[in-house]
């Protein structure tokens, strides 16, 4: 399995498969607009405007599951798109955790441990998805995206 196994639906209702971005590197975030870490939309954006002429997507998953996220996927979105100017793909509100997670975030925490073992612990929690779909690494909330530079640039020298 990989994430091109999995489909998503933006913040406009519309449900993708994740196969469209085979070959390329992904960064799945699940995010949220009320959160202590929302100014790392900024540096969400800066990485995606440097790197996707390079094949590299950021995608925003919404969770209310922390109690930090507006009521609507449109509300979501727009916030980030105004405060942060995020032009990557937000997408619907969703779960990180437990048995009603999205499918997409089961198969990340599955294929990747954190400090909670594979629980996501918080909002921001970074996936790095390498070209084949297949976890590279996952980032904890406190870890700047920045800190996925380095590791972005080896993936694309590989």
């Amino acid at each position: 399995m990989t994430i091109y196994d999995y489909s998503a639906t933006l913040d406009n209702g519309e449900t993708y498969s994740l196969e469209k971005y085979r070959g390329k590197i992904v960064i799945i975030v699940n995010t949220a607009t009320k959160c202590g870490f929302a100014p790392q939309f900024k540096e969400l954006e800066e990485i995606y405007a440097t790197y996707k002429d390079k094949d590299v997507i950021v995608l925003g998953f919404p969770s209310n599951q922390f109690k930090q996220e507006m009521t609507t996927a449109s509300d979501a979105a727009q916030a980030c798109q105004l405060k942060y100017g995020v032009t990557f793909p937000m997408h619907d509100l969703c779960l990180v955790n437990g048995d009603s997670a999205l499918p997409l975030f089961k198969y990340l925490e599955k294929n990747s441990k954190g400090v909670l073992g594979n629980s996501i612990k918080w909002n921001f929690t970074k996936f790095l998805i390498n070209q084949q779909g297949e976890v590279f690494k996952r980032y904890a909330p406190k870890d700047s995206p920045k800190n996925m530079v380095k590791d972005i640039e080896t993936l694309l020298n590989q």
